[in-house]
Order: C-alpha cells, then structure tokens, then sequence
C-alpha cells in the first residue's frame, strides 16, 4: 500500500465514519448537562471553590 492509497483510505474513513462519530459525540456533550440531576452536579461544581475560602472570615 503506497502512501497516495493510504491517504485515500484514511480521508474517505474520515469522510463517512470518522464525522458521524464526531456528531455522535457533539451532540452526546450538549445534551449532558441536561440530563437528569445535571443541575445538582452543576450547582455542586459552581460552589466547591468556595467551599474552603478562609479570606472571607
């Protein structure tokens, strides 16, 4: 296999199943935070910077 015959190869992978896979993962990455106790996670991670801030007091 000559490298003109991998190259075709590999940019008609990236062409057919190498972009439906990354749409896969787009869309799998805008929905989690949506999914069911996605708010609590969120509200968890938005506040654990303050959780030990000893300058306030």
């Amino acid at each position: 296999m000559n490298a003109t015959a991998l190259y075709d190869a590999l940019r008609h992978f990236a062409d057919s199943w190498g972009l439906a896979a990354m749409v896969v993962c787009f869309v799998a990455l805008c929905a989690w935070p949506f999914r069911r106790g996605g708010r609590q996670d969120s509200d968890v991670a938005a506040k654990m910077i303050f959780e030990e801030d000893d300058n306030g007091k």
